[in-house]
Formats: structure tokens, C-alpha cells, sequence
């Protein structure tokens, strides 16, 4: 006699319960979904293109912010500036030494990794507010340093970076650098979610949680954090280079505090600690400039709002930041999964 089915979805062992996709519904999505992405660039045009692009590149920095603030519980105020440090890597390997597009990007990561490492130092001591006060120090160091290192630099000119070739292609389109920068976003992506299913995944969520009680059963807290910030700081710097490839014009103006502020909204909006919510975020704050862009000129014909659009945008990622953490502090992660849950229990009411 043939025993009846569970109804349920049932594990029998750690591995199947620690699968990041454990199912095959959810297999064939991913696949669905990539399948799509990699079509996109054949049906979008050169504007959404780009706003594709610039998600890609935002999604690798805020992955890289998740893993010490989400994960690791550690306030940073200073990502912007580990992005510029990236940037200015590519900028200066690229104009100067003329060195192959992947080394120079690993250097970038590695660069920025390095200048994490001495700015998080000083997390052994402090965290919480004086921590973000110390992050926020390194930031306007490295922008001085940005600004005024010019033979290095260029100053406040910045530099000029010519779009890369791998393997003999030269990447010199939107379409070519879709498939690098999702490239990269997806490795990223996949790093920072099965990062958590490590000892040291499992050792940062610890010292966020309860730092005490992590170092009284043995994790090493001054190690853990300044690895953490080496990690976040490589996918910031991976993000620069990007962006320095993509946009290839790189300068002091573009990495400034407001950058350190978009990439802690994008993993508050979308879900401290969740690599989803990290992807919700980055793709929903790089697209609201736009999107407030093309609602203000819809009603810019009866409201006279045309010239408030920088404020505007400011209002909104405060009112935004402020009605998540009141109205749902797990971000849009937690709106995506309660509508799957929804779902699956659907049309039953438990």
C-alpha cells in the first residue's frame, strides 16, 4: 500500500532546508526571469536601458552595504565614498597603465576592501551612532582626498575612462554593458545570499544580534567586523569600477554624502538583512528620480511644481525611510513574501 503524499512542504535534512531554491516552481522562475533579463535589451530602449544599467550597478553596492549594515548590524555613512574609491581605481588602471577591464575591476574591489579595512577599525570600540559619526568621517576624508589628489585624481575635474573591451569586444554599447553589469550583479547577488548559509554568515548575524553573547561562545567580534567591512567595501569598490566603465566620466561630485545616504535608503526601503530586499531597494530608489521626473511632467501643465523637483525628490526619500520603518521596518522584502504567502495559501483563509 502506497503511503499518501505530504501536504505540506516538508524537509528532511539541513541541506534541502538551507536550498535557496528548494523547489521546482521556484527553479523554473529563476530561470523564467533570467531568460527575461537576457532578453530585455532586444525590447528596451536606450533610456530604460540605461536606468537598467545604473540598477545593476546600485544593486552591487547595496548588496555590499546589506552585508555589513543588514547582516552585520554595523551603521555605515561612508559607502559613497568606497564606491569613489572604486571608481578612481578603474579611472586611474585604465588612463594610465591601460590594464585588462577584469584585473582592474578586481583591483577596485580590492582597493576599496583595503581602505574598509582602515576606516573599520575603529568598530572594536564603538558602533551604533558613533559608529556611523566615524564612517561619516571617512567619507568627507576620502572625498578631500578625491578632490585634492590631482595628479592621481585629476581634482575636481575628475577623469575620463574609455569604455572597456573583453577578449578582443569592445563593450561600447547599453546593450553590451546590460550583460557585464548584470554579470556582475548576479555573482554579487549570489555571494551575499549563500555568504549567509556560511560560519561566517552565521557569525555576522550573531554579532548583530547580540554582540556580547557572539564573542562569550567564541566569535572573534574585532575579526568578523573588519571582515565585514573588507567584504561591503570590494562590492562598493566593484560598483565604482563599474560605473566608472559605464558612465566614463568620473569625479569628486559624484560621490559624495548623498550617495552614502541613497545606498542605506535602498537597504531600509527594501529590508535590512534581506538580500531581496537589498535588490527591492536598489532597483525602487534608482528608479524614483524617474518616475517623480515623469509625474511631475504630467501635472507640470496645471501645478506650478517644475522647478521644486530636487526637493521634491529629497522629501520623498525622507517620508519614504520614515513610513517603512513605522509601517513595515522589514521593507519591501516583506511585502513581496507576505503576497507569496498569500498566494500559496490561496483560497484557503489559514
Amino acid at each position: 500500500m502506497a503511503l499518501p503524499r505530504p501536504c505540506g512542504d516538508f524537509k528532511r535534512s539541513w541541506e534541502a532546508d538551507e536550498a535557496v531554491f528548494p523547489t521546482a516552481f521556484s527553479r523554473g522562475a529563476l530561470a523564467a526571469f533570467l531568460l527575461l533579463l537576457g532578453l530585455a535589451p532586444l525590447a528596451a530602449g536606450d533610456f530604460w536601458l540605461y536606468l537598467l544599467n545604473l540598477c545593476g550597478i546600485a544593486l552591487v553596492g547595496a548588496q555590499g552595504l546589506n552585508i555589513l549594515t543588514g547582516f552585520t548590524g554595523q551603521i555605515s555613512l561612508g559607502h559613497g565614498a568606497f564606491v569613489g574609491v572604486g571608481g578612481y581605481t578603474v579611472g586611474i588602471l585604465a588612463t594610465r597603465l591601460n590594464v585588462n577591464p577584469v584585473v582592474a575591476l578586481l583591483a577596485a574591489g580590492v582597493a576599496a576592501a583595503l581602505v574598509g579595512l582602515l576606516f573599520g577599525l575603529p568598530s572594536l570600540r564603538i558602533k551604533g551612532f558613533y559608529l556611523a559619526m566615524a564612517t561619516l568621517a571617512a567619507q568627507f576624508i576620502l572625498e578631500y582626498l578625491f578632490m585634492r589628489a590631482a595628479p592621481l585624481t585629476g581634482g575636481a575635474q575628475g577623469l575620463f575612462v574609455e569604455r572597456p573591451a573583453l577578449a578582443g569586444l569592445a563593450i561600447d554599447s547599453d546593450a553590451k554593458f546590460f550583460y557585464l553589469i548584470m554579470t556582475v550583479a548576479a555573482l554579487a547577488t549570489a555571494g551575499a545570499r549563500n555568504l549567509l548559509r556560511t560560519d561566517v554568515g552565521r557569525c555576522f548575524v550573531a554579532i548583530r544580534d547580540r554582540d556580547i553573547a557572539a564573542e562569550l561562545i567564541g566569535v572573534n567580534l574585532f575579526a568578523y567586523k573588519l571582515l565585514a567591512f573588507a567584504l561591503s567595501s570590494f562590492f562598493a569598490g566593484l560598483a565604482g569600477g563599474l560605473l566608472a566603465y559605464y558612465v566614463q566620466a568620473i569625479n569628486p561630485q559624484g560621490f559624495t554624502v548623498l550617495l552614502s545616504v541613497d545606498y542605506l535608503a535602498m537597504i531600509i526601503i527594501g529590508g535590512l538583512g534581506s538580500v531581496l530586499g537589498a535588490t527591492f531597494g536598489a532597483v525602487f530608489i534608482t528608479l524614483l528620480p524617474e518616475l517623480l521626473k515623469l509625474a511631475i511632467d504630467a501635472v507640470g501643465g496645471w501645478l506650478p511644481i517644475e522647478n521644486i523637483f530636487p526637493a521634491l525628490r529629497e522629501i520623498i526619500f525622507g517620508l519614504l525611510i520614515v513610513l517603512f520603518l513605522l509601517r513595515e521596518p522589514e521593507g519591501l522584502a516583506k511585502l513581496w513574501w507576505d503576497v507569496k504567502a498569500y498566494w500559496k495559501l490561496w483560497p484557503f483563509a489559514y
